[in-house]
């Protein structure tokens, strides 16, 4: 629903484009979330304080944790240093901190459950860990999805991310809470089925998507009729002149 109601918003009130690849791209992002939600596997738990501790703690998850911050560094260091704002790169960062906010959210949720019903866990510091972990998490997943929904049309980010989001949040749990233990292998093909659909539903929206970049807001000196620049663009160090403009019949020198 909320990749067609953006798809729908996008072509009808915001006059966007949509192309053919965007529509077969979409409609196996749908198919493939929708296998990954059916055959994920749906344990239901109540996760105490000391359970969520020895989860933290466990080889796999900290395997998975020191590889999902190398990557969301390297990710970062493209970002920042490299000025690489492709819409890949802004929702790949998105998903793995949107991983870390669903682990913190289902362990904060069922801490506060048991609490309810007598079982106080809120005293345990753990639980204190994962609101600040769940908050951090969440603001910086909002800082680069507005930079993405800035940058490109939502036609490309909300399925992108969906998938994305969807996709990271099931593994992140089937890593830190061992959802996958008992489950049969046609939930795990159809599954790994899933994924693969999505992730070529999303090869084929983010095909050749590029920044929307903003119109020059000042004047190009050199493309002023009859006129020719001399002189510097940039403004020199110790002057507020930024060049001067001679005619073409004029011998007038330029100013430095």
């Amino acid at each position: 629903i909320s990749i067609l109601g953006s798809a729908f918003i996008s072509v009808f009130f915001l006059k966007k484009t949509m192309r053919t690849a965007e529509i077969l791209g979409g409609t196996l992002t749908v198919t493939g979330t929708y296998l990954l939600v059916t055959f994920a596997p749906n344990v239901p738990q109540e996760l105490t304080a000391r359970q969520v501790q020895n989860y933290l703690v466990s080889w796999p998850f900290l395997v998975y944790s020191i590889l999902e911050i190398l990557i969301f560094c390297i990710l970062l260091y493209f970002y920042k240093r490299k000025a690489v704002k492709h819409i890949v790169v802004l929702l790949m960062m998105v998903a793995l901190l949107a991983s870390m906010t669903v682990i913190a959210v289902k362990a904060v949720s069922s801490m506060i459950t048991l609490s309810v019903k007598g079982k106080m866990q809120l005293t345990y510091s753990i639980f204190y860990i994962m609101v600040a972990l769940m908050a951090s998490s969440c603001a910086f997943q909002v800082k680069f999805l507005n930079q993405a929904v800035h940058l490109y049309e939502a036609t490309a980010v909300v399925p992108i991310n969906f998938v994305f989001f969807t996709t990271s949040a099931i593994i992140s749990g089937v890593i830190f809470y061992r959802e996958f233990q008992s489950a049969a292998f046609l939930s795990v093909f159809m599954f790994l089925f899933g994924c693969l659909l999505s992730f070529l539903g999303v090869f084929i929206i983010a095909r050749n998507k590029k920044e929307e970049h903003l119109q020059i807001p000042f004047i190009d000196c050199g493309h002023i009729p009859g006129q020719k620049l001399t002189g510097k663009i940039q403004s020199d160090s110790h002057s507020s002149c930024y060049g001067t403009l001679n005619k073409e019949d004029d011998s007038v020198k330029s100013q430095s």
